[in-house]
């Protein structure tokens, strides 16, 4: 017997489903979850409701082992999840039990009590991922996306996006978005696996380690670029001020590049402020605070 969706569907999964390859996947999911189910000897519980491209359950294992399934939508951005999982084996991430390629389905060890780093308040939050991040930035190889490869694919879209949304913003922001492109693609430093959704609602508190990092959207690039999604993150404080501390303190302390991190920052923050026609404007306010922000 085919196992209901959740009902309702989190919020993530309703809005996938508002488009006709959304609404497709989802008719697949029953599926889905049946052969996952069998395939790994799972007892299926209730969706983590804070999931926004996947289905993702609580689920016990043979043993009554606490584990995560997670299916996910197809897309770019997290088409080598599975991979990062696999090549950090657990140092400062969550582990990778078992993965099933042809049905995007990752089985993943649960963090208990799973609770989300932005419960800290701003610098101990930072203090946890001025651990982490060495840790997560290792060398690799393929199969993951480069960073040069994600900014030639930013730098080709962002003007239609720009257009299609009405132009959000001001002229200005997108050429220099494209100028910052430009420049720091072909001058990176050290290629190493970054996370490039690293907010902290993407670490949780866990047993194994006080803190591990979930769903990374991989992709190998220099360090700086890695600071990006900490120092937009408006789950540590929405202000110019807190956003120019973020990106000091973790480009001082990881002996990084400030102007680098910040221009990496305003670059991703301004592709990400729009999704078709949907536009976040305190994205945009972010980027504008990073491209007016003084030199050191």
């Amino acid at each position: 017997m085919t196992r209901p969706l959740p009902d309702p569907l989190p919020a993530g999964l309703r809005a996938i489903g508002e488009d006709a390859a959304g609404r497709a996947w989802l008719a697949t999911l029953p599926r889905i979850l049946d052969e996952v189910a069998e395939l790994w000897q799972l007892e299926l519980g209730d969706p983590l409701p804070d999931a926004s491209a996947s289905l993702t359950l609580r689920a016990l294992d043979t043993g009554g082992e606490p584990v995560v399934v997670k299916l996910q939508f197809p897309h770019r951005e997290a088409e080598h999840e599975a991979a990062a999982l696999a090549h950090w084996n657990g140092d400062g991430a969550v582990r990778l039990l078992d993965h099933d390629d042809e049905r995007h389905a990752l089985l993943l060890e649960r963090c208990l009590p799973g609770t989300p780093l932005y419960d800290l308040d701003q610098d101990a939050a930072l203090d946890v991922l001025i651990g982490l991040l060495p840790r997560l930035w290792q060398p690799a190889e393929q199969p993951f996306t480069s960073l040069a490869a994600e900014a030639e694919h930013w730098a080709e879209t962002l003007p239609p996006m720009w257009e299609r949304a009405g132009r959000p913003f001001e002229r200005r922001l997108l050429e220099a978005a494209l100028r910052s492109i430009d420049e720091l693609s072909s001058t990176q430093g050290e290629q190493v696996l970054l996370h490039q959704d690293l907010h902290t609602g993407n670490v949780l508190r866990a047993e194994r380690e006080p803190w591990l990092v979930i769903d990374p959207k991989p992709l190998l690039g220099e360090r700086e670029f890695g600071l990006a999604p900490i120092v937009r993150g408006a789950e540590l404080g929405h202000s110019r001020a807190q956003v120019l501390h973020r990106l000091d303190r973790l480009s001082g302390e990881l002996g990084l590049d400030r102007e680098r991190a910040g221009a990496w920052t305003f670059v991703q923050t301004l592709v990400w402020s729009i999704d078709a026609t949907v536009v976040w404007e305190e994205m945009i306010e972010i980027a504008r605070w990073l491209l007016d922000a003084p030199a050191l």
